[in-house]
């Protein structure tokens, strides 16, 4: 069960929100404006979530001074801004999660329930050594203990090598890798492919993710995009 603190300003989406998420047993707490919400903090919840657009300010605002405050409270994005850089701009600046209006309050539930699984997973205080091994970047986390991928806060699928191509890239975001380097680097020399290979499993990353996460850079070869 997690003590929700949910900042919202929509007060049909929030009456709504607030008679489900009780009804499947959270405990909410609703504010319809950032002073309610700084107000409500006070009541320690242990999980935010958080609308962008607010009568006295946005939400983004909001993430940065828990940032500051090196408060580890989780926050899912609750908001109808669709366009990456939107997404990319709340995931970096402290959002867990990202979800667009309008949603399945059975989906927003889901998603809660993971960042409570997560929470009891690492602890209230992830150790160095635990957080080193999550490499994360937008909204994709690498577990590279168990061999994990979660994306939007679902579990995606990866061959062995497609998830050793993702994790090279994640490592050294914005860095150009040619593809004989990615072929030596990933798949080694005594099980060398052609180049070809590498091309197949950049387009499956693409569709498993976002399509333009991987950017194609002429004349040498692929790299991870990051602000």
């Amino acid at each position: 069960m997690a003590k929700i603190l949910l900042v919202e300003d929509d007060a049909n989406l929030g009456a709504s929100l607030e008679k489900y998420l009780k009804g499947e047993g959270q405990v909410v707490m609703w504010a319809k404006n950032l002073q309610t919400a700084r107000e409500m903090q006070k009541e320690s919840p242990t999980l935010i979530i958080l609308d962008w657009m607010l009568p006295d300010g946005q939400g983004i605002d909001f993430l940065r001074e828990k940032q500051a405050k090196h408060d580890s409270t989780p926050v899912i994005m609750l908001t109808a801004k669709t366009d990456l850089i939107d997404r990319v701009l709340g995931l970096e600046s402290g959002a867990n999660d990202y979800i667009t209006k309008p949603f399945e309050p059975r989906e927003l539930l889901a998603r809660i329930r993971v960042q409570e699984r997560n929470k009891d997973r690492n602890g209230q205080g992830p150790s160095k050594e635990a957080t080193a091994k999550i490499v994360e970047i937008y909204c994709i986390q690498l577990d590279l203990v168990r061999h994990e991928v979660v994306f939007q806060s679902k579990l995606v699928e990866l061959t062995k090598m497609e998830f050793e191509l993702l994790r090279l890239l994640m490592e050294h975001p914005n860095r150009a890798f040619g593809r004989e380097e990615l072929l030596n680097k990933v798949w080694g020399y005594e099980n060398y492919p052609t180049t070809r290979t590498v091309d197949t499993h950049i387009l499956q990353l693409r569709q498993k993710f976002y399509d333009d996460l991987i950017e194609t850079v002429r004349g040498i070869g692929y790299r991870l995009r990051s602000l």
